[in-house]
């Protein structure tokens, strides 16, 4: 008897088999998943899982070692950037890369830009960039400069540039990760939208309620390889992170109840460059890990550089451990006990291109050094060999080049510079941004075996998830000003949040 059932159609993007090797790390193994017409598919993993290289292949970056990339049936190979662009495929990376000196239409048709007469179309350009805003909803004249256009802003031209090339499949990699609530919420509108018109999303994001809101279907990597796939009905954070890490995460912040020592920091009226209207005042105990929240903008970051001395300080007095810190002074910061791991580890907190042992001992390098000017290559080795060991940094050796590491392993590598130095207060800014669920558990459970040992521990997170779980304390920020402290007792969304947006504890 003769089928006459109508086969389904093809995916519109299937992988099959796809690996990739680099130096001493597979970062795919045998990888498969499709993609269908006008599908979000949420691609999910701990850094270092494959995500990133897949991305890259399929938008041309890389070339895979084996497998195949099949459209709407017919096997692709992308030997570039626009072999991928010219197939369809447009990848939104999670560091911008826009001109921030050209205006919104320049950047949108950079390198595409239509001709009349041999000259640049000015107007068609703005023309047709001004459809592809109106697109993603951005109201902003297609003449004005990018560099005035706020992170979430500019995050929809990037948006718009990649629908300007016709692009049916868009690779959106941690979109997010740098936006306000607001901004965010209005981006995922907009990523529902394209939805809606045909466009298919591979999504990428560490923020699984984002996953749970958006996709139709979720694809989990761990380790290179497939670790499962959730339908629409199956996704739920748990279910995400059980895949994810290979293991029931049941109590991801783990703190251990630790009775605070005496004052190691005093804060006395400080006020920063940015807030000039507003002074902050607060005590750091030893063996407590006190939170700093607040919305983006805040100030949170001003005060933590104003303290450690990265900024300087208008007014107000710093003391560490009873002796007062000059303003403006990191290096008597870090004399004095103090250790500042930065919001971008990338730009701030390492050397992308030197390894994980040079490093790890760049803030402790003049102490340990021979006769006090040479390098101590024993000091750095046994260092390394000791962070790498106990703070479970995932890497084939200390000589590793620290940018092939996962955001999660750099991370690690921060901290080892900080805690060579053995310091009595530990500052961090968003120290788990970018960074996924398993490696988020390593660092909180690192943190509270820090404040064990008695280290104050001062951090700021974006992440009301994550200050709930971790701290002993809280001061709420609120345009530059401390609005309110909470204990442990006291602490949920709705009391962080009444005092962030304005209202001060009763």
């Amino acid at each position: 008897m003769i089928d006459t059932q109508p086969k389904p159609p093809a995916p519109l993007l299937e992988v099959r088999g796809l690996s990739k090797q680099f130096p001493g790390v597979k970062a795919l193994q045998n990888v498969n998943l499709t993609l269908g017409r006008g599908e979000i598919l949420a691609v999910v993993g701990e850094n270092g899982a494959g995500k990133s290289t897949l991305m890259k292949i399929l938008a041309g970056v890389q070339r895979p070692d084996s497998g195949e990339i099949l459209l709407e049936g017919q096997p692709q190979s992308f030997a570039s950037v626009d072999d991928s662009l010219d197939a369809g495929i447009s990848l939104i990376h999670q560091e911008l890369n826009l001109s921030d000196n050209l205006d919104v239409a320049a950047n949108i048709f950079l390198g595409r830009e239509p001709h009349r007469w041999g000259l640049l179309d000015r107007k068609q350009i703005c023309n047709r960039a001004n459809a592809h805003l109106k697109q993603v909803g951005l109201s902003v004249s297609p003449r004005q400069l990018v560099r005035h256009l706020s992170v979430g802003q500019q995050q929809l031209v990037e948006i718009a540039k990649a629908l300007s090339t016709d692009a049916r499949i868009l690779i959106m990699d941690e979109p997010t990760s740098a936006l306000s609530q607001r901004e965010a919420d209005n981006l995922l509108r907009v990523v529902k939208e394209l939805k809606a018109a045909g466009v298919s999303i591979l999504y990428i994001s560490h923020r699984l309620a984002e996953v749970e809101e958006l996709a139709d279907r979720v694809t989990v990597l761990r380790d290179g390889q497939n670790a499962g796939e959730l339908d629409r009905a199956e996704i739920t954070h748990e279910a995400m992170v059980s895949r994810m890490v290979g293991r029931d995460v049941s109590r991801f912040y783990q703190r251990t109840s630790h009775t605070p020592g005496e004052t190691v920091l005093r804060v006395k009226e400080v006020v920063t460059t940015t807030w000039p209207q507003h002074a902050a005042s607060f005590e750091l105990r030893r063996g407590e890990i006190v939170g700093l929240a607040g919305l983006v903008g805040a100030g949170r970051s001003e005060l933590l550089r104003a303290i450690f001395g990265v900024d300087s300080r208008i007014e107000g007095t710093v003391e560490l451990q009873g002796k007062q810190l000059p303003s403006g002074d990191a290096r008597a910061a870090i004399r004095g006990g103090c250790g500042f791991v930065p919001e971008d580890r990338k730009e701030q907190g390492l050397i992308l291109e030197m390894s994980v042992r040079e490093n790890a001992s760049l803030a402790s390098l003049k102490t340990h050094a021979t006769g006090g000017v040479l390098l101590n290559r024993r000091y750095e080795q046994e260092l390394s060999a000791d962070s790498i060991r106990s703070l479970g940094i995932r890497t084939p050796h200390a000589e590793q080049i620290v940018g092939l590491l996962s955001g999660g392993n750099q991370q690690k590598v921060v901290l080892a510079k900080w805690l060579a130095t053995n310091p009595a207060v530990l500052f961090l800014d968003e120290p788990t941004r970018g960074i996924d669920i398993g490696a988020k558990e390593e660092i909180y459970r690192l943190l509270d075996d820090l404040a064990g040992k008695g280290l104050a521990i001062l951090f700021a997170s974006s992440e009301l998830e994550e200050i709930i779980g971790m701290s002993d304390r809280v001061l709420v920020m609120h345009e530059g000003e401390l609005t309110g402290e909470l204990l442990r007792s006291e602490l949920s969304e709705q009391r962080i949040m009444q005092l962030a947006t304005g209202q001060r504890k009763g």
